[in-house]
């Protein structure tokens, strides 16, 4: 059913349960996983004068580590780190690849947030419901919803 799935992943928990829910899903196909990581540059540059987040790093590292762990599981995955600013946002980055490879589903972890919160800051999520060209499995950060 899904042969080509986009998966992104930020190294949160939430992020770390649509994992979860896309290496059940790629045990039972042959699908393709095209995990997209974005890098969000932020503000103040490092050392170095590249902008980026302290810890990239390690949030690279382990998503190196889940997608040894797809293609361990016999699953065909890559990676895909995409640097950008907050002007054009991950929903728009992820929402792009999906269409790129021709994607059957993205699939991306929800932060849970209250409906004001959500409403004031936005999330990668809802914006890849707005844009996304497949269906988007929106993963939370556990069974119950929480």
């Amino acid at each position: 059913m899904f042969e080509k799935i986009v998966l992104g992943l930020d190294g949160s928990p939430p992020s770390d349960r649509a994992f979860a829910l896309v290496q059940g899903l790629a045990a039972l196909t042959t699908a393709h996983v095209t995990v997209v990581h974005v890098r969000e540059m932020m503000i103040a540059p490092a050392v170095g004068g590249v902008p980026r987040r302290i810890d990239e790093d390690s949030l690279e590292a382990k998503i190196q580590s889940q997608i040894d762990q797809l293609n361990a599981a016999g699953a065909e995955a890559e990676l895909r780190v995409i640097v950008t600013n907050y002007a054009s946002g991950p929903a728009h980055e992820i929402a792009t690849v999906a269409a790129e490879v021709g994607a059957d589903l993205i699939a991306v972890g929800t932060r849970g947030q209250g409906l004001i919160t959500g409403l004031l800051l936005g999330s990668v999520t809802q914006r890849l419901l707005q844009i996304s060209p497949c269906p988007v499995l929106a993963a939370p950060l556990d069974e119950g919803g929480a």
